[in-house]
């Protein structure tokens, strides 16, 4: 590894939210009963035309636009054609040689270092279907069928039974491609994780690998250091999350410098990932773009963007996630940490900003809260954040209570916050004098419980004399818990320091 260096490149294709498929009417939802959102028109069928999504258009000018590329004004779509059973027609439209967006960048981070990644092009495509083994299948298929065909001439697991689903048939891809800019794994998986962030943001994919949306082919090779010549590179294909894209890159890499350095060459190929063993394995030989025969899509007609389509979206974008959380730590003083649990989520992050809106500057009091009772509750109860967002005032004005010390930030987060949400009555000074939660600030009060407790722990007084400060917390909640959560903690703080130096 010391002496070569790794080029990467990826081949990103993430499926877009929309209503309807790129060239047919029906939709596509994940996990739907297998074959039943399919037409005749995403199934091939002779004699039937496609008819353009221009949805599509829209959202990959929108990512283009927030990556800083170009946008192509004068658009036609091609056939790519190959014969294999996820692609019913033997073909797959897609742009070819006007992609609708050409060059631009996007900036990550890698441990804290900023980084920015060149983009080769954006083009919009339809997705295949998929085909889906069954492991260990029972003669599932008949040998005389077309699947028994299929499995003997096209897959490479010969050892079971498999079957094919069109529903993903159709549907509409960008396919985002990097210039080979990327020298480690580790880099590609910071990567991939900002640019799901964006396309979330974005509102143009939900990004989850795990469900096929957001899918990765990573191009690698390796070069000696002192080289200006690319390696052979091999395309691995088969990774289902981020984390594995990473394990695939960093197999590779080693695989391929074991194999120069026995003074043998790589081999053009197409490798699948295996989860299990966390290797790749040879899938077939590299086609090269002569092999799909390429030509100009005959039933689709060329589509033209004008000036004003991009200026209405470009005025339309909002804040990328990257520059979100800039925001977060110069203007918020945010956490890095704190920044980058919080711009996972836009809407989070936008509940985040209402919280902390009319001067309200306890900006790391409120992450705090946002980013631990608030969001487990609204996990928990299962709440839209639209529901959750006309709380924000009553949420501000019960942090406030607890930086006031009117109420305790254990009462205040697990029961005053959870009725607030369950409930008619939204304010929470009237939820907290009305099932006695304030704080009681009485001295003489919150003084017998302290001096009740330390006579009752002789020996932990003791274990606090001879140094084990520690104990401290202990005698404190032990104090709070016989108050019933009702004595202000900073009051009981101070009386036990003064009792025990006392007692010293």
């Amino acid at each position: 590894m010391q002496n070569f260096k790794p080029v990467i490149g990826l081949e990103i294709h993430t499926q877009l939210n929309l209503k309807e498929k790129m060239f047919s009417p029906e939709r596509f939802d994940f996990g739907a009963l297998q074959n039943t959102l399919i037409s005749e028109i995403s199934l091939g069928y002779p004699g039937t035309l496609p008819v353009l999504n221009m949805d599509a258009f829209k959202k990959a000018i929108t990512l283009g636009l927030a990556c800083n590329s170009k946008i192509t004004r004068e658009n036609y779509f091609s056939r790519k054609n190959y014969f294999y059973p996820d692609l019913p027609k033997g073909y797959q439209i897609t742009q070819d040689d006007t992609p609708i967006c050409k060059g631009g960048f996007i900036n990550y981070e890698v441990d804290g270092i900023e980084k920015q990644i060149s983009l080769t092009r954006i083009h919009i495509e339809e997705d295949a279907a998929k085909l889906q083994v069954i492991e260990g299948g029972e003669n599932y298929f008949s040998k005389e069928n077309n699947a028994s065909i299929i499995k003997k001439y096209f897959l490479h697991d010969k050892n079971n039974d498999i079957s094919i689903d069109f529903n993903r048939s159709g549907v509409a891809l960008l396919e985002i491609v990097t210039e080979p800019e990327f020298n480690s794994g580790y880099e590609v998986f910071c990567f991939l994780h900002e640019l799901r962030r964006i396309v979330r943001y974005l509102n143009i994919s939900n990004g989850n690998m795990e469900e096929g949306s957001m899918r990765c082919d990573a191009n690698i090779s390796v070069m000696p250091k002192d080289s200006n010549v690319y390696g052979q590179r091999v395309e691995v294909k088969n990774m289902n999350s981020i984390k594995n894209v990473q394990l695939a890159i960093e197999y590779e890499i080693e695989r391929q410098i074991d194999i120069i350095s026995q003074g043998k060459e790589i081999i053009p190929e197409t490798r699948m990932f295996d989860s299990q063993k966390c290797t790749t394995k040879f899938q077939r030989l590299k086609e090269k773009a002569a092999d799909y025969k390429y030509f100009q899509e005959p039933d689709l007609n060329p589509v033209r963007i004008s000036d004003e389509m991009i200026e209405v979206i470009r005025t339309s974008l909002s804040v990328l996630p990257y520059e979100y959380k800039k925001k977060l730590i110069e203007e918020y003083s945010l956490t890095s940490y704190q920044a980058d649990v919080l711009i996972e989520d836009k809407e989070l992050i936008s509940f985040y900003e209402m919280i902390c809106g009319e001067g309200f500057k306890h900006y790391k009091t409120v992450a705090n809260w946002v980013l631990g009772p608030v969001k487990g509750l609204i996990n928990e109860l299962k709440i839209e954040y639209e529901e959750i967002k006309k709380y924000s005032r009553n949420i501000r004005e019960l942090i406030l209570m607890v930086l006031n010390s009117e109420v305790s930030y254990s009462v205040a987060s697990q029961n005053i916050l959870k009725y607030m949400l369950l409930n008619s009555e939204k304010d929470p000074h009237i939820i907290a004098t009305k099932f006695n939660f304030l704080q009681n600030d009485d001295k003489f009060f919150i003084e017998k419980i302290v001096e009740e407790v330390l006579k009752e722990y002789p020996n932990k007084v003791l274990e606090y004399k001879n140094g084990k400060k520690g104990l401290l917390g202990f005698f404190v909640g032990e104090t709070f818990k016989r108050s019933e959560n009702k004595a202000n903690p900073k009051t009981i703080n101070d009386i036990l320091l003064t009792k025990l130096k006392g007692i010293l």
